[in-house]
């Protein structure tokens, strides 16, 4: 084994000790009721507290970033260390109090803070014996983002609710980002952003492929400038702006500065800036609700519809919006990547006409059918589209749609059996990177389980509501009960399509109390 080799393997045995420390801790904070989430938020403040702190002595003797109060009182990491008991608790109360009413990245991270750890003791013990004993800014950045990229994976996985329905699996963001090959050059920007998924492995793709082309300046620029974030939900945007940080990304020449936009949501007007690329996976939710309080002093829950002139067509479907928002994201020639869900593939009404535009206005070029079981949320299914933005033109801008099936006949789970990057290998390969005139498909007449097929605009057209739902493979579970995937699989599956039923009666007996039978979608 070369030398690199064996140093590279202590720095990961390094990370992945540190990373079981911290994550053991969840467990002793968990019997008191606090949730992985929850665990993961308090780790996020008192982690960056620490390596500021680290960072006012040598070698780096930087400027320190915390500032002080008004009236000279410290809200630092020290001043934590030096308190205990009921003082410890308070004092960790007014940090996290003072330091969200601050600007740039450090009112992103402790935007809405609050100390959930309700024991003095294990609050000592959290900040004394587990975090104070590192010196987290010599583990190189890259150990620090694998640290806190495995924390948040264990929430997603372990946590009914919370992260999950933030945290798209990692194996697809990679080979999304693989086959995007995004560049020094590109402005990238997610606009359901996360845990911070795709940005980091774009900003990290950016480094191992052009790290030796780049001089200071340019890496200066990706630091700065290449990712952009934005999260509604401000304990969400608070782990991304940290994820980021840990991996290295800034947003800005200094402290005021931050990647991440956060508590405001991205359909709510249009962009002000244009991008190079976008890769995201938005929120699955149906619909998009205003809540109101009724005459009886009730709580209403009404569609909102989003009205905005940038967009085709006004609709309360949230992942048709952010189709829409995203178009109109990308400069000409920019390029996307977005998860979806089936029905934007195939829902009447609105779909259809966003379908349309879209294959019109951009090159829709390529979709991946992702497999179920996958996402932390059972049953999804979903997909990844990619399109190019271009110039307007008369004629429709899409040819051919390349479709990749990664779902019939493949069956995965959470635990069982995951998903791999290694699962996309062929997808990788055959997607063609910088070189899509020279795609082949593998399907063909004589080769019907072939999971690569190109569909010709023209035929895409004759197609019911234009629908992009495609299917050719012989699904093996509809012939051999043998194939059928596992119990947990079927039964996660059905508990959605239920979920999906009583989503679309629910609204149809809404609409038809309000009298409003006209405005049903099909």
């Amino acid at each position: 084994m070369s030398q690199n080799n064996g140093q590279a393997q202590a720095t990961s045995l390094t990370a992945s000790q540190i990373g079981t420390r911290v994550w053991s801790y969840a467990g002793v904070l968990k019997d008191d009721g606090l949730s992985y989430m929850a665990y993961v938020e308090q780790l996020t403040f008192l982690l960056f507290l620490k390596m500021a702190d680290e960072l006012t002595k040598p070698p780096y003797s930087q400027k320190a970033r915390i500032p002080k109060g008004k009236d000279g009182k410290a809200y630092d990491w020290p001043s934590l260390v030096a308190k205990d008991g009921a003082e410890l608790y308070q004092h960790y109360r007014d940090v996290l109090e003072f330091l969200s009413t601050q600007p740039g990245l450090l009112g992103t991270i402790f935007k809405e803070a609050e100390c959930k750890i309700k024991d003095p003791a294990k609050l000592r013990r959290l900040i004394v014996d587990l975090i104070d004993r590192e010196k987290w800014l010599s583990l190189d950045l890259d150990v620090k983002g694998v640290i806190y990229e495995e924390l948040l994976s264990r929430s997603a996985a372990e946590s009914t609710g919370g992260a999950g329905q933030y945290f798209t699996p990692r194996p697809i963001i990679q080979a999304v980002v693989d086959v995007m090959r995004p560049s020094p050059d590109d402005t990238i920007m997610d606009p359901a952003a996360g845990t911070g998924g795709f940005l980091t492995m774009a900003y990290e793709s950016v480094l191992k492929r052009h790290e030796k082309e780049m001089d200071r300046d340019d890496k200066r620029r990706v630091k700065e400038e290449l990712v952009t974030a934005q999260e509604l939900v401000p304990e969400t945007a608070r782990l991304c702006a940290m994820n980021l940080y840990l991996h290295g990304v800034t947003g800005g020449k200094d402290e005021m500065s931050t990647p991440v936009i956060s508590g405001k949501s991205s359909l709510d007007s249009p962009p002000s800036k244009l991008y190079s690329m976008v890769l995201t996976n938005p929120p699955f939710g149906k619909k998009q609700s205003l809540k109101t309080v009724n005459e009886e002093g009730e709580l209403d829950s009404e569609d909102e519809v989003v009205v905005r002139q940038d967009f085709w067509v006004s609709t309360a479907n949230k992942q048709l919006n952010f189709v829409q928002h995203i178009f109109n994201l990308l400069k000409v020639n920019g390029r996307a990547a977005v998860v979806v869900p089936d029905n934007v593939l195939f829902e009447g009404g609105p779909g259809q006409k966003i379908r349309d535009q879209l294959m019109k206005q951009c090159d829709v070029h390529t979709l991946l059918r992702l497999p179920t079981g996958v996402f932390y949320k059972p049953g999804v299914k979903a997909n990844v589209i990619f399109f190019d933005r271009k110039s307007p033109q008369e004629k429709p801008w899409t040819k051919k749609l390349w479709v990749y099936d990664l779902r019939t006949n493949r069956h995965f789970t959470q635990k069982q059996n995951p998903i791999h990057r290694s699962d996309f290998d062929e997808f990788a390969e055959l997607f063609k990177p910088g070189a899509m005139h020279k795609r082949k498909a593998t399907w063909s007449e004589s080769n019907p389980d072939g999971r690569w097929r190109c569909y010709d605009y023209e035929d895409l057209l004759k197609r019911d509501k234009l629908s992009l739902d495609l299917f050719w493979i012989k699904d093996d579970s509809l012939e051999d009960s043998a194939s059928l995937p596992d119990p947990d699989v079927l039964a996660a599956e059905i508990v959605e399509d239920l979920q999906d039923a009583l989503e679309q009666f629910t609204g149809i007996a809404a609409a038809l109390e309000g009298g409003k039978v006209s405005e049903v979608k099909a």
